[in-house]
């Protein structure tokens, strides 16, 4: 597991140091120096923070502040380029405009030697790679931040492609996840905005997803999981995976020779179909989604290769979304309303899909997502691009603070993902058209009579359930109210400024009493002309109507300060 600590110790403090400073640097220099004071992180790392450059080029005040984050991001290197592309799949998370800039995030950087490579396989299979393989070349064909990808021959000569993992890069994700912790720390204690979004949260989920995709025992999972649900289509190829050569930090699976989709004129020349391609690789996604709600991520065309036939073929399974057949039918359900027109439904079933702390206003809501439908519906259909038409549903959404769950914001970037990639192949190409039978066979599958039949006996199961467990959690309840031990705890809302209210008049009625009662008593004490005197006036008397002029003045200052009498 990936050992991320909060940076309080002074020892771990100025380990991290020149990291920290390096990374203080660069967002100094891209211009967030004004958030980084707001943090007042000279409290807690001054040791040569008076060192950093805080100038900023000309060129980078002409770039938004997305294209700023981004370009840091690069910068900082492999922890803070996954830290971004995660973010950029996660809209309940941060601004619309940033997840925009954040997915262009490159995750290439320069390979390591091969001596490092070889002393990883060694480690991981406690043997040298001329046992493990025939051939294993020392230039790696990609190279991205976490690991690089060498090709190789197995000792039964087939072609594999090897991902491996780089070293001590385990050690250099928990440094900056120390420091990421730390600072979002001090976002959370001191910048309100940030607070709401609870960055200690999205520092600890991040590294959850980081410990995922640097084992790659749950890619080679993902893999054959993808591969089983391919099965009965021949025109989708997933490549062979070689567990005997796999480890948490070594990936072997087979070496794919194909096309790359994007790369027009070799498809042309090698005689395929774009038109057919489109389709089928939108059909590909399509199926993954609404018949087995698991599906591949991330179908850039760096990811999807071209064989003969036509024949698709997906590598990288690193990054896989799933979604349960409720969500689906509720995906489905939301989308045949806005066809449909139906903005209150529509309404409805969006919050059914997203999260939310307030319930917004729903009829301020309608008229937005009415005033969606018909900016985007009132055209021909084959003319919609549903990439544009999500985009602006998310932002309708997130208008009304409301969050987009991680799995269903990862379909929707599978969906315009596709519908690039099919346009790019053939301009005419529907992704709508291709999605309808879909959508159909989700709809339908609710009314088959096993469907049917199995939630009625799902809905009878949970009855008797309910009907055999009540009376013991009632018999329980009644037990512990006999013994006296039922707690009921009552938590008041909204109740603070009554509260206070209440307690300053009690406060204002409590002095008034004391000054009239110092008045009343003083006025006594000069009658009865009680010693000592004054020119024959009782001292203790005047020194009474003296206290209660002051504290009369006092009370009526208090009171022209809140401009109420």
């Amino acid at each position: 597991m990936l050992s991320i600590r909060k940076i309080g110790v002074i020892g771990r403090t100025y380990r991290h140091l020149n990291r920290y400073r390096q990374i203080l640097g660069v967002l100094f220099k891209y211009g967030f120096g004004d958030l980084l004071e707001r943090l007042k992180i000279e409290q807690y790392i001054e040791v040569g923070l008076q060192m950093i450059s805080r100038k900023r080029a000309g060129r980078v005040e002409r770039l938004t502040r997305p294209q700023r984050l981004r370009i840091a991001f690069e910068e900082l290197g492999p922890t803070y380029i996954k830290l971004g592309q995660v973010l950029s799949t996660r809209p309940d998370l941060i601004p619309v405009d940033f997840i925009h800039e954040l997915a262009k995030l490159q995750d290439k950087v320069p390979p390591v030697p091969f001596s490092q490579i070889r002393r990883v396989i060694e480690t991981e299979f406690k043997t040298t790679p001329e046992k493990l393989f025939e051939h294993l070349e020392e230039t790696p064909q990609a190279s991205a931040s976490i690991g690089q990808v060498h090709r190789a021959v197995l000792k039964d000569g087939e072609a594999v492609a090897v991902k491996i993992q780089r070293p001590r890069i385990r050690k250099i994700i928990e440094v900056d996840l120390e420091i990421m912790l730390h600072l979002a720390t001090l976002a959370e204690r001191h910048i309100e905005e940030f607070s709401l979004h609870r960055p200690v949260k999205i520092v600890e989920e991040f590294a959850r997803t980081l410990e995922k995709e640097m084992d790659y025992k749950i890619e080679a999972t993902n893999m054959e999981r993808i591969a089983g649900q391919s099965l009965d289509n021949l025109y989708i190829y997933i490549p062979k995976l070689f567990r005997e050569v796999t480890t948490s930090r070594v990936l072997t699976a087979e070496f794919v020779e194909g096309i790359k989709i994007s790369d027009i004129d070799q498809l042309e020349a090698a005689g395929l179909d774009r038109k057919l391609i489109a389709t089928r690789g939108a059909t590909l996604v399509l199926n993954q989604v609404f018949n087995h709600g698991f599906f591949h991520a991330d179908p850039h065309p760096g990811n999807i290769f071209v064989l003969p036939d036509n024949v698709i073929c997906l590598i990288d399974f690193g990054m896989v979304g799933m979604v349960d057949r409720r969500t689906r039918e509720d995906f489905v359900e939301l989308l045949d309303s806005v066809v449909h027109k139906n903005e209150v439904r529509a309404a409805q079933v969006l919050l059914k899909l997203t999260e939310w702390e307030k319930q917004p206003d729903m009829r301020i809501f309608e008229r937005a997502v009415a005033d969606f439908i018909g900016r985007n519906l009132y055209q021909p259909l084959k003319e919609i691009e549903i990439g544009k038409l999500l985009q602006q549903l998310l932002e309708t959404a997130t208008r009304f603070r409301l969050r987009i769950l991680p799995d269903i914001f990862l379909m929707l970037k599978a969906f315009t993902a596709v519908e690039g990639v099919g346009r790019m192949l053939d301009p005419e190409f529907d992704m709508i058209a291709a999605a309808t039978p879909f959508i159909k066979e989700v709809k339908l599958a609710r009314f088959k009579p096993e469907r049917m039949a199995g939630d009625f006996i799902d809905l009878v199961s949970k009855l008797l359930l309910f009907l055999h467990q009540f009376p013991k959690d009632l018999l329980e309840l009644t037990g512990l109210i006999r013994q006296q031990k039922l707690t009921l705890r009552i938590e008041h809302k909204g109740l603070d400024t009554m509260l206070a209210a209440h307690h300053q008049i009690s406060n204002r009625i409590s002095f008034s009493i004391v000054i009239a009662a110092l008045i009343i008593g003083s006025a006594l004490i000069v009658i009865s002309k009680t010693p000592p005197l004054v020119y024959g006036i009782s001292l203790i008397g005047i020194i009474g109507f003296f206290a209660a002029a002051i504290m009369g003045i006092w009370l009526l200052v208090a009171i022209l300060r809140k401009g109420k009498l």
